[in-house]
């Protein structure tokens, strides 16, 4: 059976997942993370993509990355085959190291991208590797305390998501992780894994400190969904109010397109927060988007 083409969002969020084969073991040193370390930081300038979130745990991988216009498959591809012709060097063998493909989910809100960044952090801890996510090495979770520097590591759209000012986000962040930090449950984080969204969502409900600013990702001086809008409806001669409009009108999808894409591109806005402007659902734009924008590969 032929595999199912994913999809396709550019500037989308994704929960990426790399198993070694057979669940075996995929460094030998530390070095051999570092080497990893290194491989990413290249793919991702390469495809023009950001790291906001990984942990290097021994026989799997985890990473929350954001893509520009290269699909993700591209991306894994690099990574995986770079780092699987080291190990096959140092160990003088060949075959899969790595499980055939990836798994990834799009990640469409903000309260889920805040949900896959603790469960990435704090996977050390459910495997009892560590008590404490500070005491692990290969992650991204003293990078988010300002405690250590990842030059390929991006936190300032997470720590948004907790306050503008960063000094506070980051206090505001290490209460957030310390709440699951307690009393990890293996089995729970193993359901989690695999669960959809809207299930992850529910198990993390309960536990969710607050309700995290809505804050965009935007840099300073960039346009606003706004402003961005007022220079494409005139173009097309509509309204704002016409383009967010119920109306399914097929003139008016050819322009929405064209304005969520612009917008995700430019690094304007999340796809939740461009679901909020247009007045629909996230997974709504991610159809649109995937209808109207083919995916370039269908692996690994």
């Amino acid at each position: 059976m032929p595999r199912s083409a994913r999809v396709h969002v550019p500037g989308g969020f994704y929960h990426v997942v790399l198993r070694g084969n057979h669940r075996e073991a995929l460094f030998g040193t530390a070095g051999d993370r570092q080497v990893l370390n290194d491989i990413v930081a290249d793919a991702i300038s390469r495809h023009d993509a950001r790291v906001h979130a990984y942990c290097w745990m021994s026989n799997h991988l985890h990473a929350l990355l954001q893509i520009g216009h290269s699909p993700l498959c591209g991306i894994m591809q690099r990574i995986a085959m770079r780092y699987a012709r080291h190990r096959h060097k140092i160990l003088r063998t060949t075959g899969h190291l790595f499980e055939r493909r990836y798994r990834a989910r799009l990640i469409q809100t903000d309260s889920y991208f805040l949900t896959v960044l603790r469960y990435i952090h704090l996977n050390p801890v459910a495997a009892r590797i560590v008590t404490n996510p500070d005491h692990y090495q290969w992650s991204s979770h003293k990078v988010y305390l300002g405690t250590e520097a990842v030059p390929w590591i991006t936190t300032e759209f997470g720590l948004s998501l907790f306050c503008a000012d960063p000094s506070e986000a980051r206090v505001a962040y290490t209460r957030f992780i310390d709440q699951h930090a307690a009393e990890p449950n293996a089995q729970a984080f193993a359901d989690w894994e695999f669960a959809t969204e809207p299930e992850a969502l529910a198990l993390e409900e309960a536990s969710l400190p607050h309700k995290p600013a809505k804050a965009s990702p935007r840099q300073h001086g960039a346009l606003t969904l706004e402003e961005l809008a007022t220079r494409i409806c005139p173009a097309h001669r509509i309204s704002l109010d016409r383009l967010r409009s119920p109306s399914r009108a097929r003139e008016l999808t050819s322009i929405r397109v064209d304005f969520i894409t612009q917008a995700i591109n430019l690094r304007i806005a999340t796809l939740s927060e461009l679901a909020r402007f247009l007045h629909r659902d996230p997974s709504a734009l991610t159809k649109l988007i995937a209808r109207h924008r083919p995916p370039t590969c269908t692996g690994p």
